[in-house]
């Protein structure tokens, strides 16, 4: 029994010294869902993020026009980004820490999970976000004028926000610690809840990036100067970082080389959406600089 777990333990290492295998084959590994991740980024950002970012305006448009089935649509999808990790961290944890166990590593060994980004109070305040968003939304459809001119419902639908908003951070932080005994429910055993965790995890991800892509759209003027240039910069990449290690930090636990690929993924979700803001101030900053340049000599002559 132990050679024959030894055996398909190799087997599944990225570094299996059985023989070559496919591009496909560890392309679609389940140690390399991480990686898989990032390309999926990178072709949505190439081909139709755009695209989606624009529907989302429009709806927004739509909200603004007090359309209801509009406002319903736009608080199904923060519903949806509240929802996704937390049903992709129960669906995937039994076979993650399996998978980790059959490995002989576990999370808090291997695991890069650190900073403030990762940090459960962090993901917690962002979640809170979403859930005013989720009560915004829905909380106008379902109960109209009277979701702010009843006082005792407006408090005990913020505290009910709360309270699941908790309960919601919990279950994704507990992906990462090791289930004591097999799950109850036989689904969370079965292949098939792995596979469906990650597709959540997806889904997820590109609605972060959805609302990433909606940064484009903000009439940004040129810069007063080199400070205002780089502080841009500066909130832009910390933006993209809010926006996408939150929802891809499930695959952070799995200690692999892709796992360095994600920085050049954050390079490209702000050269791809923000390409035209950024060198629109760049190239003024240049501009500005070459006329002072000119004028130096007319000013002494």
């Amino acid at each position: 029994m132990s050679r024959r777990k030894t055996a398909q333990r190799d087997a599944d290492s990225p570094n299996s010294a059985s023989g070559p295998t496919s591009l496909k084959t560890r392309l679609f590994a389940k140690h390399n869902r991480g990686l898989l991740l990032d390309i999926l980024v990178f072709v949505a950002n190439v081909l139709v993020m755009r695209l989606l970012s624009g529907l989302v305006i429009e709806l927004f448009g739509q909200v603004s026009a007090e359309q209801p089935a509009a406002k319903l649509l736009l608080g199904l999808m923060f519903l949806a980004m509240w929802i996704l990790p937390a049903l992709g961290a129960v669906l995937k944890r039994w076979h993650f820490h399996r998978r980790l166990k059959a490995e002989g590593r576990t999370v808090e060994a291997d695991s890069n999970l650190a900073g403030c980004l990762f940090n459960p109070i962090f993901y917690f305040c962002l979640n809170l976000v979403i859930t005013s968003a989720v009560l915004t939304g829905l909380g106008d459809v379902l109960f109209g004028r009277a979701l702010l001119n009843n006082g005792p419902l407006f408090i005990s639908l913020i505290i009910a926000g709360l309270i699941l908003t908790i309960f919601q951070t919990f279950l994704i932080y507990q992906y990462f610690s090791a289930p004591k005994h097999p799950p109850r429910i036989e689904f969370l055993r079965d292949p098939r809840s792995e596979v469906l965790g990650d597709i959540c995890i997806f889904l997820n991800m590109m609605l972060f990036q959805v609302v990433w892509n909606l940064l484009t759209y903000a009439p940004l003027g040129p810069p007063s100067g080199v400070l205002e240039f780089g502080g841009r910069l500066f909130f832009l990449c910390f933006i993209a970082l809010l926006v996408y290690f939150p929802p891809r930090m499930f695959y952070l636990a799995d200690r692999h080389a892709h796992q360095v690929f994600h920085l050049h993924v954050i390079a490209v979700d702000v050269s791809l959406g923000n390409v035209k803001e950024i060198f629109f101030c760049a190239v003024k900053q240049i501009e500005d600089i070459g006329c002072f340049v000119i004028s130096i000599p007319k000013r002494f002559s």
